[in-house]
């Protein structure tokens, strides 16, 4: 079913405003260097910042759409009667901030009947934010200046591409270590600008492919319409267009095929 437009632009427009000042809120923390980390159950890091954040978000949300779902990585779900949920990460790359690294992100995606329709990863310490919605493109913005069309980079071999990723021990944990060491010894270059960066990287054509082996729903909702809507594929391991199977990669449809001939011998585990 198509997405109402007047649902689409209101939402999206309320995703890149609260994007921003979620990023600001995120960024008065990082330059600050005092800011307290925790360890969550998972063993992963949380802060102060992370919290502030995601609170704004949902504020901001709920007062708006008061109807819709939210799902976001530190607090319980919101429940809602609407089509809509949205989905968060305040910092996505907390590893990153707390190291005083600026290549961390705020994610937030907007699903319609369980469908990513709505996208936006902001790098708030880089002063750059791209944004996309079903049907209307993918766009950059940079501090300073005027939007422009976020498009992948049309490269027509891995023997050519940047391979970016998060974490390489991320493999081994999923007892894909040698899937990493495929896409390192095929591609080009290969970088750990990873996390939501590295497909905000892939979007704008300045990597050309990002491979996660372990994600969140929170991780992968926004940035799969920013990949779409910028030609790009946003997929599972085995080519299955979803952000529900607890992985991911983004990549241009003249690469997809040989990143899949990789990363298909690696089937996640049940």
């Amino acid at each position: 079913m198509p997405v109402p437009a007047d649902d689409i632009t209101g939402r999206l427009s309320l995703a890149v405003e609260i994007s921003r000042q979620a990023g600001q809120l995120t960024l008065d923390y990082f330059h600050d260097g005092t800011l307290a980390v925790e360890q969550k159950d998972d063993q992963s890091p949380v802060t102060r910042a992370d919290r502030e954040a995601e609170i704004l978000l949902r504020r901001a949300i709920q007062a708006a759409f008061p109807d819709d779902a939210i799902h976001g990585e530190e607090f319980d779900d919101h429940p809602g009667s609407s089509d809509y949920r949205w989905i968060l990460d305040p910092i996505d790359g907390t590893k990153s901030f707390i190291s005083g690294v600026p290549l961390y992100t705020t994610l937030v995606g907007v699903l319609y009947q369980q469908r990513p329709v709505i996208g936006v990863i902001s790098a708030p310490a880089l002063g750059e934010l791209v944004h996309a919605a079903q049907g209307q493109g993918a766009w950059f913005e940079q501090q300073g200046q005027p939007p422009c069309r976020a498009e992948v980079r049309e490269t027509n071999s891995l023997e050519k591409a940047c391979f970016v990723t998060t974490q390489v021990d991320s493999f081994a944990a999923r007892d894909a270590a040698e899937a990493y060491r495929q896409l390192e010894a095929s591609a080009a270059i290969t970088r750990t600008w990873g996390d939501g960066y590295g497909y905000m990287l892939v979007a704008t054509g300045r990597a050309d492919l990002m491979v996660d082996p372990v994600m969140n729903l929170w991780d992968a909702a926004a940035v799969a319409p920013v990949i779409e809507e910028a030609g790009g594929i946003f997929c599972d391991w085995q080519g299955e267009r979803t952000v529900e199977h607890g992985e991911g990669l983004a990549t241009s449809p003249q690469l997809l095929e040989d990143v899949l001939a990789i990363t298909r011998q690696f089937p996640a585990p049940c």
